[in-house]
C-alpha cells in the first residue's frame, strides 16, 4: 500500500481535529483542508479501501490502529522541524507551523532520524503541542484547562496554543501570550472578553481566542 502525501494529510487532519474535541466527518476534513466535499468523498473511500479509517453508519471518521499509527508517526515528524526551525535556525514560534507543513512531506526517514537524534524525542513542540495525539479530556486529566474556564483571580501558566491558525499566534504574541508565559485572570466582562494581567499590564482577551490557550492554574 502506498501512502500518499493526500492520504498522509488527511490521517493528520483526522488526528488534529480530534485533539481539538471535533466530531470528524466528512464536513469537518472538507473544512479543515478547505477542500471541496466531492473530493473528501473519494479521500475516505481510499482511506476505507486501505483500512486506515473506519466510517461508522453516523458518518463518523475513525483512525484505524494502522491509519493512526501513521497519524502519530507524521505529527512527530511536523513537531521535530517546528523546534528544528526554532531551536537551530531561531524562527519565530508563530512561524513554524506553517514551515512545518510544507517541509513535513519533503524530509527523508534519514534526515528525520537524525533530527531526532539531535533534538531528542521527549519535548512539545513550540506551541507546547505532543507529538503523539492528544485529546482535550487528556490535557484535562494533566490538570490543563482552556483560558476561558479559569475563574478570576486564578494565576496560570501557559502550556499550549492552537497552532493551525497564524493571526492568532502573531495575535497571542503580541499580547505576550505564548508557551511558558505567566499571567492571571483578572476580571471576566459583561462583553465576554478576560482581563488578564501580564507582566503587570492589564491585556484583554476575547473568549474564542481563550478557548485555544491551554494553562495549568499555579499557587
Amino acid at each position: 500500500m502506498k501512502i500518499t502525501i493526500s492520504k498522509e494529510n488527511y490521517l493528520k487532519t483526522i488526528a488534529e481535529a480530534e485533539s481539538e474535541g471535533e466530531v470528524v466527518i466528512a464536513a469537518t476534513l472538507a473544512r479543515w483542508l478547505k477542500v471541496s466535499a466531492p473530493a473528501v468523498t473519494m479521500a475516505i473511500r481510499r482511506l476505507k479501501r486501505d483500512e486506515l479509517i473506519v466510517v461508522h453508519d453516523d458518518g463518523l471518521i475513525r483512525l484505524t490502529p494502522e491509519g493512526r499509527e501513521i497519524a502519530t508517526h507524521i505529527l512527530n515528524r511536523h513537531h521535530l522541524i517546528e523546534r528544528m526551525l526554532t531551536e537551530i535556525f531561531g524562527m519565530e514560534w508563530y512561524m513554524v507551523h506553517d514551515e512545518a507543513e510544507q517541509l513535513e512531506h519533503a524530509v527523508s526517514a534519514e534526515f528525520e532520524r537524525r533530527l531526532a537524534e539531535r533534538l531528542g524525542t521527549d519535548a512539545d513542540c513550540p506551541h507546547g503541542n505532543r507529538g503523539e495525539i492528544d485529546t482535550p479530556s487528556a490535557r484535562r486529566e494533566r490538570g490543563l484547562l482552556p483560558l476561558d474556564e479559569m475563574l478570576v483571580g486564578t494565576k496560570a501558566n501557559v502550556v499550549s496554543v492552537y497552532e493551525r491558525d497564524r493571526q492568532l499566534l502573531e495575535y497571542l504574541d503580541g499580547l505576550g501570550i505564548r508557551p511558558g508565559s505567566a499571567l492571571q485572570v483578572t476580571a471576566r466582562n459583561y462583553d465576554e472578553t478576560l482581563t488578564l494581567d501580564i507582566a503587570g499590564k492589564a491585556v484583554p482577551l476575547g473568549r474564542a481566542a481563550a478557548a485555544k490557550v491551554w494553562a495549568r492554574a499555579v499557587g
